[in-house]
């Protein structure tokens, strides 16, 4: 049994052995065919990379080649332009060079003839140098005959001649002046004459008179002491809120607004009458209707700006100065309405400018704005014309309508037509009659200082104001004033009046020198 068991065991142990040799030998030849894989595989890789690296090699080469060619053509059209360039170059460099070889030859031969000339001058010279010289010798003695002969010396004989001379200059001189004067004057009065009257005929300008009081219509007296309220607590509130004095006195069925501010006291008018349709009148209501009315005032405006315009036919001005202008229509001057004068003087101005075949558009608008600073000076306290000019600027308004404006702002001489019609349109409706309103003892007064500046002229006996100031005729001492220096005196006076007079309009200055020989027959 035991016999039995160990032949078991050793046949184990046999074959466990060759098992183990045979699997040792199995995995041997296993490792070596993986690696006989591998090294396969390598191998196909390995050529796999230097096929791709050939490739690759390839393209950039022609890569490279084809960015070479693309290179090399720009530079090469480059250089064949310059030589193209540089052989036109050297052509005209040629051609010039003939022209100055052959200028050169030109120039030689004037230089010749210049030359020549040049001598034959001098020639001349001398010969006329001597001429001269005999033809001074000849006067000498001509002059000295002369002077025996006269018994006048040379200096002498001038003197009288020059008197003359210049007498008959200065008479014949002022003939001339006053001829062509007259004529021009004759011309220019007919024109103008003809010019302005179309123009004033074709508009009819309505003129608004205001005062610095409005008066409000009551229903009844007794809404007085409703305005005036409990201890004056009402009335008190509605000056504070719109900054104008309500006068309430023994006048039946009214009472009165009273402030400076033409637009603030418009505003507070307007505020009243409400109160009074209204009848609730206490402060906080006072307050309400105000805001109302200050609308109401804004919009009225605008219409009144854009109308304005629009029946002048300007359709483009910014809305700003639209809102301005129609703040002209509360005020006034010397009793004119500003916005009315405004619309006067734009009219009057396209008028005159359809006349003269100017700038109808430009002559309207600048006539229109001329006066839009005074809108202003509530606002800013300064000077309104020059506040008109700088809106307009700001506004986008043309150089021209701002210069017409500057030229009106700072009294200067015009510098264009336009500016000279804006100031002839304001001056007609300024002063044409019933434009303005003028107290008797300012009229007076006017009149009287026109004579005085006459009677300081040298040479003036009397002056006298005529045709409610618009002539004035001065008599002059003819022992002292010949007749030009008589229309001297005129043209003197005519331009002293224009910077000493404000509001001159047109005066006829009439001059009248008389002779008047006395005899006495006994």
């Amino acid at each position: 049994m035991d016999e039995i068991v160990l032949w078991i065991i050793t046949y184990v142990i046999i074959a466990f052995i060759i098992g183990g040799v045979s699997g040792w030998i199995w995995c041997a030849n296993t490792r070596r065919n993986r690696l006989s894989d591998v090294k396969d595989r390598a191998k196909i890789i390995l050529d796999q990379a230097e096929q791709a690296a050939e490739t690759v090699r390839k393209t950039s080469q022609l890569e490279a080649r084809e960015s070479w060619r693309k290179e090399r053509e720009p530079i090469e059209r480059e250089f064949e332009e310059k030589s193209r360039n540089q052989q036109k170059h050297e052509a005209d460099l040629n051609s010039r060079e003939k022209q100055l070889n052959r200028k050169f030859d030109v120039l030689d031969g004037k230089e010749h003839t210049l030359q020549k000339q040049e001598d034959l001058l001098s020639k001349q010279e001398i010969q006329l140098a001597a001429t001269m010289k005999h033809a001074d010798e000849l006067q000498d003695q001509h002059q000295q005959h002369l002077e025996e002969i006269a018994n006048l010396s040379q200096s002498q004989a001038r003197e009288i001649i020059f008197n003359q001379l210049e007498e008959n200059a200065r008479q014949s001189a002022a003939k001339k002046v006053r001829s062509i004067t007259d004529n021009a004057m004759a011309k220019a009065n007919l024109e103008a004459r003809e010019i302005i009257t179309r123009s004033i005929h074709k508009f009819a300008g309505k003129l608004a008179i205001e005062s610095t009081v409005s008066v409000v219509d009551l229903p009844s007296d007794d809404m007085k002491g409703r305005i005036i309220g409990r201890d004056g607590r009402n009335i008190r509130s509605f000056e504070m809120i719109t900054g104008v004095e309500i006068i309430v006195d023994e006048t039946p069925g009214i009472v009165m607004l009273s402030g400076f501010d033409p637009l603030r006291r418009e505003v507070a008018k307007i505020t009243l009458e409400k109160l009074v349709l209204d009848g609730r009148i206490h402060p906080g209501r006072i307050e309400e209707i105000h805001e109302k009315a200050l609308q109401d005032v804004e919009e009225l405006t605008r219409e009144s700006g854009s109308k304005a315009a629009f029946d002048l036919g300007i359709h483009d001005m910014d809305e700003q100065l639209l809102e301005s202008l129609g703040k002209l229509r509360f005020y006034t001057s010397y009793g004119q309405n500003l916005l009315a004068h405004s619309e006067e003087v734009g009219y009057i101005a396209g008028m005159m400018a359809e006349s003269l075949d100017l700038d109808i558009a430009l002559a309207r608008r600048s006539g229109l704005l001329h006066e839009i600073g005074n809108s202003l000076t509530s606002e800013t306290g300064s000077n309104p014309d020059q506040l008109g000019a700088s809106m307009a600027r700001k506004c986008g308004e043309s150089d021209e309508v701002v210069h017409v404006m500057e030229t009106y702002a700072k009294n200067s001489p015009s510098r264009s037509a336009i500016a000279t019609l804006v100031d002839a349109a304001n001056e007609i409706s300024v002063c044409r009659p019933g434009a303005q309103k003028e107290k008797s003892e300012e009229y007076t007064q006017r009149l009287k200082h026109i004579e005085t500046l006459a009677e300081t002229r040298l040479g003036v006996r009397k002056a006298y104001a005529l045709q409610n100031g618009k002539e004035i005729r001065i008599l002059v001492d003819s022992d002292i004033l010949d007749d030009s220096d008589a229309d001297q005196l005129a043209e003197d006076f005519s331009e002293m009046l224009e910077n000493e007079v404000d509001n001159l309009g047109q005066i006829r200055v009439c001059v009248i020198r008389e002779i008047r020989s006395v005899h006495f027959a006994r």
